[in-house]
């Protein structure tokens, strides 16, 4: 028997539980800093020094790296052990669907990685572990050791475009799956949040797990409200038993 492509879109709301405050919730950082959108705008942080320093300031005391996965990501991997096969797609950029254990392959980051920093200039990409451990040792903008040229973060800044690829290949997995669940995600962040409307014109079986509404639940089949870290094990419980 074949058993259902299960693909997860996954937002800021899985990583809350791990200690990773969400963008645009009641207790969001947008919402608590406006300023600090403009830390992760590609036009002002190319273009101002200051608002560079303040970035580096704001990875080196977020502590996202040290940030551990979940209930939540431990049983999308837990159902992907168990044969189902599953697809992550994620808003995230913090790596914690792979340290739960997602093989890389079948993780597509949207919105990059900031795990790692890439050089502007050159494109090297250096471990953001390195760049920090600079900023430790005093350097308030530390520029690519290569060729002199402004570091950034590899995700995907405000201003910036996503990779077509790996839209692509969202888009391709939204039309070819049997279950699409959509959790954590606002699903008000285009174009992320039209894969769940692609994987519904498909006749995909559509799933939303968040607290707040999203505009895509009168297309869900289901719609839970519960918190993520209880809500989503249960569910992936309950559909590996299905498929099983």
């Amino acid at each position: 028997m074949n058993r259902p492509l299960v693909a997860i879109l996954s937002g800021a709301g899985i990583s809350t539980d791990s200690g990773i405050p969400d963008y645009r919730g009641p207790n969001g950082l947008w919402r608590k800093d406006p300023e600090a959108e403009k830390l992760v705008t590609y036009e002002y942080y190319m273009g101002d020094p200051e608002i560079r320093r303040r970035a580096w300031q704001m990875r080196r005391e977020s502590g996202a790296l040290r940030a551990e996965p979940n209930a939540a990501h431990r049983s999308v991997a837990e159902l992907e052990r168990s044969g189902v096969p599953v697809r992550v797609i994620t808003q995230n950029v913090d790596g914690l669907h792979q340290l739960a254990g997602m093989p890389a392959r079948k993780v597509l980051e949207l919105h990059g990685t900031a795990r790692t920093v890439v050089c502007t200039g050159c494109h090297a990409k250096t471990p953001m572990e390195d760049a920090l451990a600079r900023v430790d040792a005093g350097e308030g903008d530390p520029a690519c050791l290569t060729c002199g040229g402004i570091l950034k973060p590899a995700t995907v800044m405000f201003g910036e475009r996503l990779d077509p690829v790996v839209l692509g290949q969202a888009a391709a997995i939204a039309k070819a799956c049997q279950v699409f669940i959509a959790v954590g995600s606002s699903l008000q962040v285009q174009p992320a949040a039209g894969l769940a409307g692609v994987a519904a014109d498909h006749g995909v079986r559509l799933v939303v797990v968040n607290a707040q509404p999203t505009p895509y639940d009168d297309r869900a089949e289901e719609v839970v409200r519960e918190p993520i870290g209880v809500a989503l094990p249960a569910l992936l419980r309950r559909l590996g038993a299905e498929s099983g």
